[in-house]
């Protein structure tokens, strides 16, 4: 399902160009260099340059299934498959142990498995989050 669901992205051009997580042939160098040559370039018109980063603490346990499974949809994931994705992230639960204590089962409403072969892929839903360049003259 993994790579039926990153083929379709891929093909129907689904994913920001510019998202490099989580990507064949897409890696945080040439993400670092496509900063970087955009700073350039504002530099060279003598531009300021504003860089906002934000880093999601623990970000594969925050993806909110209903706003996940709505996304897919838009992006034109339905019928046998889009449920199939309802199933999958639906009915887990998960508890802790250490050493011979063990937690309360509870039950997984949001997150994607960390990984997982299909976490990464469902993470990229953060694909719609677009980065703006501000740039003062």
């Amino acid at each position: 399902m993994c790579k039926r669901l990153y083929n379709f992205l891929q093909v129907h051009k689904i994913l920001y160009e510019f998202q490099f997580g989580f990507r064949k042939h897409h890696s945080a160098i040439l993400a670092l260099i496509e900063v970087l040559d955009n700073i350039y370039q504002h530099l060279d018109r003598h531009e300021f340059i504003i860089g906002i980063y934000l880093d999601l603490l623990k970000a594969f346990d925050t993806v909110n299934h209903d706003i996940l499974l709505y996304k897919l949809q838009n992006y034109g994931v339905r019928g046998i498959v889009s449920q199939w994705f309802k199933s999958y992230l639906s009915g887990r639960r998960q508890f802790v142990s250490l050493g011979d204590s063990y937690s309360d089962v509870g039950s997984v409403t949001i997150g994607v498995l960390q990984g997982s072969v299909l976490g990464s892929v469902l993470f990229l839903y953060i694909n719609d989050i677009v980065v703006l360049f501000l740039m003062i003259k």
